[in-house]
């Protein structure tokens, strides 16, 4: 289809039953359902002139002994190891000041020239205080002005801090600000995005990873009866629109506002696991697991090594136990440690892991040149996967490598 077929934004506003362009502080004629209350008597906020018009920005701000759920929002730990992980130097050395946290609300998820942000919501600090900003359109045609106010506020900043905002938040205000023709504030800006970050760390211990989920599950908090439900916040907006009652917006403005508060809090507990995993950052054993995997990608293989030790003195499932302990057979192989190795699999051997009686296997046959105990360990690993209850194509595969190598042993054996 060609773009210019495409209905536009104030087509689909229409088609909804709702008008563009009525200037927002006064009501239409005829009236509307349910009375008209405008967005200023809901929530705190004031207006700003702007080079394209004026914008509605609710602000407040969150002091130094405001805790989000246990945790405070400023972050006291350096960020040397995200900045690295996330592959930006830059972003260990920006002062807090210049971090920008920022989250919207939009007319829908599909994307593209049909989607925009009826709000935005950003947070900054200053000095020991968190300044929450939230940009509201109170009519899209304000859309110019709010792009304008927003760039004032973020003026000041270096670093973008979202949530699954590289993906969706970011582009989509890009593309508005060009829509616009307006330059972009984001351009130069370096982009930390905690999604990814809280992926490696909590996959394995919680079931989901949505920023609700890990408010309430990392940081302790549950959020107020305001809150409302992500999908139903488009309709909440058009309807407003429709009606001019801004009165259901109020929990749209709480719910935005927690999500930029909950991104600072994220960073300052992540940032503090990430420095200090020793010092009480840290309680659950799989997320000990968890930041051995990071570090040992980022080859800092002594201290995953430590990582993966701390997180096998916790309780940890028969599976997921298997699971470190291999991989921690395999660091300190790759670290050199043989002795450390062979201690790990034959201590997981006890337990039944076929993998470990296979790397013993390799470790007598190659390194000690023990063909009786190589034997010995292919012969054992054999037996256990013939008497698990292995899926069949995992038992093919490991019966097809210990055949083989039973095979090489044998031969071996002969020509000695």
């Amino acid at each position: 289809m060609d773009s210019s077929s495409k209905p536009s934004l104030a087509d689909k506003l229409k088609a909804l039953g709702i008008k563009v362009g009525i200037p927002p502080s006064v009501p239409p004629a005829g009236g509307m359902k349910g009375g008209y209350v405008p967005i200023h008597t809901i929530v705190p906020g004031g207006y700003r002139q702007t080079a394209r018009g004026e914008a509605f920005i609710s602000e407040q701000t969150f002091g130094a002994d405001y805790r989000h759920g246990a945790h405070p929002l400023t972050i006291d730990h350096p960020l040397e190891t995200i900045a690295t992980w996330a592959r930006d130097p830059l972003l260990s050395s920006f002062p807090l000041s210049s971090f920008a946290f920022l989250d919207t609300e939009t007319s829908g998820m599909a994307g593209g020239t049909g989607t925009y942000a009826f709000m935005v919501g950003v947070g900054r600090f200053e000095g020991d205080d968190f300044r929450l900003a939230q940009f509201f359109l109170r009519d899209p045609s304000e859309e110019p002005a709010m792009l304008e106010a927003l760039i004032e506020f973020l003026a000041p900043c270096k670093a973008l801090v979202t949530f699954n905002g590289k993906a969706f938040d970011a582009p989509l205000l890009v593309t508005r600000y060009k829509l616009h023709d307006i330059p972009s504030p984001l351009k130069d800006f370096s982009h930390l995005d905690l999604l990814p970050l809280a992926r490696r760390l909590w996959r394995d211990r919680l079931p989901s990873r949505a920023l609700k989920y890990l408010e309430e599950n990392i940081l302790g908090l549950r959020r107020t009866t305001e809150e409302v439900p992500g999908y139903e916040i488009p309709w909440l907006y058009f309807d407003y629109l429709r009606t001019g009652d801004a009165t259901p917006l109020k929990g749209v403005f709480y719910h935005n506002a927690m999500d930029v508060v909950s991104m600072a809090a994220l960073l300052r507990h992540m940032a503090a696991m990430l420095h200090d995993p020793f010092n009480g950052n840290v309680q659950h054993g799989l997320d000990f697991i968890a930041l051995g995997k990071l570090f040992e990608d980022l080859r800092q293989w002594d201290l995953a090594a430590r990582l993966f030790e701390h997180g096998l003195t916790h309780e940890l499932s028969e599976s997921d136990f298997g699971s470190a302990v291999e991989r921690l057979s395999h660091l300190q192989k790759r670290r050199g440690d043989i002795n450390e190795a062979v201690r790990l699999w034959e201590g997981a051997a006890a337990q039944g892991h076929i993998y470990a009686h296979v790397e013993l296997a390799k470790h007598y046959e190659h390194r000690v040149r023990d063909l009786d105990a190589a034997t010995h360990w292919a012969r054992s690993a054999l037996e256990l996967v013939k008497s698990s209850e292995l899926p069949a194509y995992v038992k093919k595969h490991w019966k097809q490598e210990l055949d083989h190598r039973l095979a090489r042993l044998k031969t071996k054996s002969k020509s000695r």
